[in-house]
């Protein structure tokens, strides 16, 4: 599958950026500085992987260190 672009539509609509470390903690609506799209409940694939599927973006991978506005805690 396709990286995700930063520049693609539905990843500005949601936020998304490949390196987590760049989003300012106290911009997210649950402020942490751990979260990243490895760390996520919507994340697929093998646990590990640097580039993973994203139930947000169908069809193309994202980052494993990415985030987005969409971020949710693993239960």
């Amino acid at each position: 599958m396709p990286k995700l672009a930063e520049d693609d539509p539905m990843a500005v609509a949601m936020k998304y950026t490949h390196d987590a470390s760049t989003v300012d903690p106290a911009s997210r609506a649950n402020p942490a500085e751990v979260q990243n799209c490895a760390n996520c409940a919507l994340i697929q694939g093998e646990d590990g992987a640097e580039w993973r599927p994203c139930q947000i973006f169908p069809g193309k991978v994202v980052a494993a260190a990415g985030w987005c506005s969409v971020w949710a805690p693993k239960a």
